[in-house]
């Protein structure tokens, strides 16, 4: 057994964790003592998982009905950690193998592992970091141990503080007692609303520690007997909740953002590889924004990232490039601000990384960055600028989906078709009903 999960910390159940293709995560978990023996031959699971949908039907489709079959679960002891929220359990991201011992086809995570050594293999090496936020409501069967309230109170105010700075600290222990290296945390823009930011990490790395936290999150917000939802939207009027993704390339040491000719001083293969992830937008929201509940939080001026454009600091282009203050311009790198946290976090590194290294093997420059908000310039002038709007609706991400030969060739058919099947699957789930039935139906799934 790992020292991480040794006797002393009184660890004796592991749960592993995947991900699954509507972006929920799903468990398994063993005694303590059986984690070597898992880690060489696996734990059992159904693949039919890849085709559940958020309310745990199926979408099926062939290949991915029926009965038969299985898969190994096999952990990632490199990321075991003990839950500092939940004494006695530890947890591990697991990768889903083939009985023959082969990585599966349709593992997530597997394929974000297979993009990043890509990226390798060509001398790039990507650091990224999630910001997660959500949004709580007291727990009505649930009696409070400690304070935590949100209270009502201004945007990112300080005076939130008084009633929600116990739950915060609690948070921030935890994060570091599990080693997550935390940068901020603080209220939000609603009532009942915070936000995590966590250090820049590898691609898979970061998508771990994106479904750590978030784990955390919910542990923690128990005890101060509180709800936590990391829906995209918790009430059909509301900002509603990003899953924003922080990203730089980087090659021999050097940040590809910084010390080049290209704007803002990009270097040709930095400005590609953003140019790529730019180009691809459209496509990489079925992926990013998944859920039918993600489109009613991607609307333009509410800082959403609702539009097809990159500009410096701008908080309504779906790329806001961030420069770094003078003299740690090293620290330059770009936020996806369009994704929310409906989705799959490796499905999201792996296809971002995909569109990325497209961009430089195509030689792809970025066009003029966007100063301002689009939605307040005449069409006239976004059609002159090529700037679009993104899909609005889950229909015209999948149709995006579908016709990229690019994310096919990445993902491969056994993911990408399974992706699809869920998505096509939620789309008629959720055909009939309003926006506020679709709030209410995914608000505590995520």
């Amino acid at each position: 057994m790992s020292e991480s999960a040794d006797g002393d910390l009184g660890v004796r159940v592991v749960a592993l964790s995947w991900v699954d293709n509507a972006g929920i995560s799903r468990v398994k978990a063993i005694p303590a003592r059986r984690l070597e023996h898992a880690n060489r031959w696996g734990v059992g699971m159904a693949p039919v998982f890849d085709t559940f949908l958020v309310d745990d039907s199926r979408a099926g489709g062939v290949g991915f009905d029926g009965p038969v079959g299985d898969l190994r679960l096999r952990p990632d002891l490199t990321r075991l950690t003990p839950l500092a929220a939940q004494h006695g359990w530890a947890w591990a991201p697991a990768d889903r193998y083939s009985q023959d011992g082969t990585p599966y086809a349709g593992c997530q995570r597997s394929f974000a592992i297979r993009m990043t050594r890509e990226a390798q293999a060509r001398g790039i090496e990507l650091r990224m970091g999630f910001e997660t936020e959500w949004t709580v409501e007291e727990d009505p069967d649930a009696a409070a141990t400690l304070s935590g309230r949100s209270g009502p109170g201004p945007a990112y105010g300080l005076a939130r503080l008084t009633g929600s700075g116990p739950y915060l600290l609690d948070i921030a222990d935890v994060l570091a007692d599990q080693r997550i290296d935390l940068l901020q945390i603080h209220p939000e823009y609603e009532t009942g609303q915070y936000e995590v930011s966590t250090a820049p990490e590898s691609p898979v790395d970061a998508a771990d520690t994106a479904v750590l936290v978030r784990h955390s999150v919910r542990a923690l917000s128990a005890r101060h007997g509180l709800l936590p939802s990391f829906a995209p939207l918790t009430t059909p009027s509301g900002a509603g909740n990003g899953g924003h993704l922080h990203l730089s390339p980087w090659r021999a040491g050097a940040n590809l953002l910084h010390g080049g000719s290209g704007p803002y001083g990009m270097t040709p293969d930095g400005e590609a590889f953003l140019a790529g992830i730019l180009e691809n937008l459209p496509a990489l929201t079925a992926i990013g924004c998944p859920s039918p509940a993600s489109y009613l939080r991607l609307i333009p001026s509410q800082w959403a990232g609702a539009y097809q454009c990159w500009g410096r600091e701008n908080r309504e282009a779906a790329l806001r490039l961030v420069t770094g203050q003078h003299g740690a311009a090293d620290t330059a790198n770009v936020e996806v601000k369009c994704f929310d946290q409906a989705a799959n976090p490796y499905l999201l590194v792996g296809t971002v990384i995909a569109a990325g290294l497209a961009g430089i093997d195509e030689g792809l420059r970025l066009p003029p960055e966007y100063r301002g908000d689009p939605a307040s310039a005449p069409p006239i002038t976004l059609d002159r600028l090529g700037i679009r709007r993104l899909p609005d609706t889950l229909t015209a991400s999948i149709g995006q989906l579908e016709e990229s030969a690019m994310l096919r060739r990445a993902m491969g058919d056994r993911l990408v078709d399974a992706v699809l099947a869920v998505r096509r699957g939620e789309e008629k789930l959720f055909a009939s009903r309003t926006p506020a039935e679709i709030v209410e139906a995914t608000r505590w799934r995520f």
